[in-house]
């Protein structure tokens, strides 16, 4: 297992104390991977940098993206936290629960931790961009946990499954990217749209379940060619149809 290969992301964090206390636990538990999705403070300032205290090199070498899409282009397996439950979004694990899921796969590419904005959290089209969630069983008359306690929760249990596995092979196999998946996503829907599967009004409806589906699946880039070439054949049969149909 490979910490390095899991990433921390913060979906436009607004707290600058928040991203150094994380920056802080980050170190305590032996991650370095770093990514802010367009932050609403400067990460480098004073405040950041004292809640960060020796890990400052950390903080400094965050890297800084515009769109969580781009933030996780290099990733194979991204888990949102939420706290919001509905019919797309299933199975969700606690955090104890996801470092089992996630760490064997770090032998074979890299994973992203995904953390929302400390007052709204994730966005349902970020949510979308994750193939599993994590949620952390709270109490109910307050549920929603500070940004930068939610994350050291996670890297912990992170922490005490490495530990527990420490010399054990992965044993996994290598993940397809999320800049894969998206592209495959998109050739999902439009191929489902063109055999009139999809409600053109409110087409991401049943592309959601999809998502949940092969998000549980955990496809890898051999998979996802195959699924390409399913839907390209669904493309050809239909255009055959369409052209006998209007001889």
């Amino acid at each position: 297992m490979n910490v390095d290969n899991v990433a921390v992301v913060l979906v436009e964090p607004q707290g600058a104390l928040n991203i150094g206390s994380i920056c802080r636990a980050m170190m305590n538990f032996g991650f370095s991977d770093l990514r802010l999705v367009n932050p609403q403070v400067d990460h480098l300032q004073e405040e950041a940098r004292r809640m960060a205290v020796k890990a400052g090199p950390l903080l400094e070498s965050a890297h800084v993206f515009q769109e969580l899409a781009d933030a996780l282009s290099d990733c194979h397996l991204a888990l949102g936290t939420t706290r919001r439950f509905g019919k797309y979004r299933e199975d969700f694990l606690h955090p104890d629960e996801a470092a089992e899921y996630y760490l064997p796969m770090t032998e074979k590419g890299k994973i992203a931790l995904v953390f929302g904005r400390e007052d709204k959290g994730l966005l349902t089209s970020e949510l979308d961009l994750c193939q599993r969630f994590i949620t952390i069983p709270t109490s109910d008359s307050l549920p929603s946990m500070n940004l930068a306690q939610a994350t050291s929760l996670c890297l912990y249990e992170a922490s005490r499954a490495l530990g527990r596995a420490q010399g054990k092979s992965a044993g996994r196999k290598k993940l397809a990217t999320s800049d894969v998946l998206e592209g495959f996503y998109t050739h999902l829907r439009r191929t489902l749209l063109d055999i009139e599967f999809l409600d053109p009004q409110n087409p991401e409806h049943i592309l959601r379940a999809f998502r949940r589906i092969f998000g549980r699946a955990g496809l890898n880039e051999r998979e996802v060619r195959i699924l390409h070439g399913l839907c390209s054949r669904i493309d050809w049969v239909e255009g055959d149809r369409r052209k006998k149909g209007s001889a």
